[in-house]
């Protein structure tokens, strides 16, 4: 092969020029850099000096190095400036020059993989030796109950057991951590305990209730006829589940039904039904019915025996409400604590009142302007803000289903253009803080904007006596928590034990569909300069976990997470099937794949102020 001098030249050039940027960064940052923690010393200069390295469009570079059969530093980010230094090094021997001195003093490329190993499992754990990527799983409510679940979850290879302090009460967090415990011991495996604060979350407040009505229908055929029937379970108002298949009876005496008897009634459309009762044990009757029967309160149904036998429907709780909105249509979101109503017309199709709902979170009219996009329920439905008063905010929706979509209450909504100045840490986290100071190994921080965020929750942990021990994820949601991740990162790291969460359902919205890819592995390889252990979160085999069978593209999603330190499952029926293929996946891929390699041009917002 033939190396042209002019071309090496050129490339040692362009290396100089960012060995001397790194020199003149450190030397500039040494203040910021003295800051943290040091255990992370090191990987804070690393850090810094990936930054520079940053600071430059080396795509071309990359090029004429790979047609010399070197390194692209594609996945050099642990080690940048020792690689930097080599390439440079054995270039020069190519031309005649000698510059190994410049390299002694640096960290190995071996030693920044040894330390991002250190880190992970410091943070995350053990792990298992047939694979370096942990597995994190949410846990479940029923998790709180059923200790074989649990049991089977680390069996399958859950490495880390995860608690949203979004859903649930501290009782059932207590009896889930017990469990954990307990089973981890039995099966003599490390299991870690993190959990989340719940964050100001921003979502969209109640609905005006629906009608109060139960339907129970029979299983019919492509061309309508009833096969099998509809079952309905008749139990006394005070034994009451609400359940799709059960009905409440405020009055009537169900133990008087006997197997076999008809019970005739009017329903909730005044159509003539009958249910025929099947199935009686104590007080709870089942009924079956080959016609579709609506339920609401006070519906008498009767049934002959030897005396006329009445039995009346009890209170069944109303049924959940939506707006439906358009391409085109107008929304309100409200400051106030208002219901939501749909949109009004007059009876000649005029609209006369358009749909309107509260917004949980009344600080965002703080900060929200005119031209701002505005994301509902994960990005399903999304619009542009086009007046803001002291009442309300306008939205023109600008994306929906070509029939319209459902917009219900306790749905998120996003502001991807809108840098919302309040904190990540709500009351309630604080609340929650205490529980998790003395109950889990990790808090992952939601919602973190800003490194006065950090400090923020260090401060907190600091009055609880537990910032010498807790572990700390970050999970980075929002457009503006990516540009600022360096400084988010360099305040983190004034404590040992950091992640970084790439939560990517709020975070493909925030950034654009088209863009989260690059930013997931931009964040990868900014945490890998800084030997930042990254959780990889949010529908990783979701459909598996819901449904029993995976798809083939989040197959290929599971085997990307390789580029991560830990994978993030979420809840469902079928989780364990879904710890256990990823277990067998990520033990399988490993041996022929080590996090990732990448172009990379030029990138602004790492660069450290």
């Amino acid at each position: 092969m033939k190396i042209k001098k002019t071309i090496v030249l050129g490339v040692i050039a362009q290396l100089d020029a960012i060995i001397a940027k790194m020199n003149e960064d450190e030397e500039r940052l040494k203040e910021t850099l003295g800051d943290v923690s040091p255990y992370h010393e090191k990987s804070a200069q690393n850090l810094a000096n990936y930054g520079s390295f940053r600071s430059f469009d080396v795509r071309k570079m990359q090029e004429h190095l790979k047609n010399l059969g070197l390194t692209r530093f594609a996945n050099a980010e642990g080690h940048i400036k020792a690689s930097v230094l080599t390439i440079r090094y054995l270039l020069g021997l190519t031309v005649a020059e000698h510059e190994k001195e410049a390299l002694k003093g640096q960290w190995s490329i071996k030693k920044g993989k040894k330390i991002l190993a250190r880190n992970t499992k410091n943070l995350l754990g053990e792990g298992v030796s047939e694979r370096r990527v942990r597995i994190m799983v949410t846990q479940p409510r029923e998790a709180a109950d059923d200790y074989e679940m649990v049991k089977q979850m680390i069996e399958k290879g859950m490495d880390c057991a995860r608690i949203n302090c979004a859903h649930d009460s501290q009782e059932v967090w207590s009896k889930i951590i017990s469990n954990i415990k307990r089973a981890a011991q039995e099966l003599n495996k490390e299991v870690k305990i993190a959990m989340d604060l719940a964050g100001p979350k921003i979502r969209t407040g109640k609905i005006v209730p629906g009608p109060q009505v139960l339907r129970c229908k029979p299983k019919k055929d492509a061309y309508g006829k009833a096969m099998e029937p509809g079952t309905i379970i008749l139990v006394p108002e005070s034994e009451y589940v609400p359940l799709p298949n059960m009905l409440p009876m405020k009055s009537g005496d169900l133990e008087k039904l006997q197997i076999g008897q008809v019970l005739s009634l009017v329903d909730a459309r005044s159509k003539h039904r009958q249910l025929r009762v099947t199935n009686c044990n104590n007080t709870n009757v089942e009924a079956e019915t080959m016609q579709t029967i609506y339920f609401e309160p006070g519906l008498v149904l009767n049934a002959t025996t030897d005396e006329m036998l009445e039995l009346t429907v009890g209170e069944i709780p109303p049924k959940e409400n939506a707006l439906v909105l358009k391409v085109d249509d107008e929304i309100r979101i409200h400051k106030e604590d208002i219901l939501g109503t749909p949109a009004e017309f007059s009876d000649e199709g005029v609209l006369t009142q358009p749909a309107m709902i509260s917004c949980q979170l009344p600080e965002v009219f703080a900060y929200i302007e005119e031209g701002d996009r505005v994301f509902f329920d994960d990005g399903k439905i999304a619009g542009v803000i086009t007046e803001v008063n002291e009442v309300h905010f306008k939205v023109k929706i600008t994306l929906a289903k070509e029939n319209g979509s459902k917009l219900k209450a306790e749905k998120g909504i996003n502001f991807p253009d809108t840098q919302l100045g309040f904190s990540g840490l709500t009351l309630k986290d604080r609340e929650d803080l205490v529980f998790v100071s003395e109950n889990a190994d990790i808090v992952n921080f939601s919602f973190v904007n800003r490194p006065e965020d950090v400090t923020e929750l260090y401060d907190v942990l600091k009055k609880l006596n537990a910032f010498e021990y807790m572990g700390i994820i970050l999970k980075i949601e929002t457009q503006f928590a990516f540009e600022n991740l360096v400084p988010i990162l360099l305040e983190a790291m004034k404590t040992e034990n950091v992640g970084v969460m790439i939560a990517r359902g709020d975070l493909a919205i925030e950034t654009g569909w088209e863009n989260i890819g690059q930013v997931q592995q931009e964040i990868v390889s900014i945490c890998g300069a800084a030997h930042v252990p990254v959780i990889w979160a949010t529908q990783v085999l979701e459909n598996l976990a819901k449904s029993g069978l995976p798809s083939r593209s989040e197959i290929t999603d599971a085997t990307t997470a390789l580029k991560a330190e830990c994978v993030m499952l979420n809840k469902g029926p079928y989780i364990n099937e879904a710890i256990s293929l990823l277990n067998t996946i990520l033990s399988k891929m490993e041996s022929s794949q080590h996090k990732k390699e990448s172009m990379l041009p030029r990138l602004k917002s790492l660069m450290i102020q």
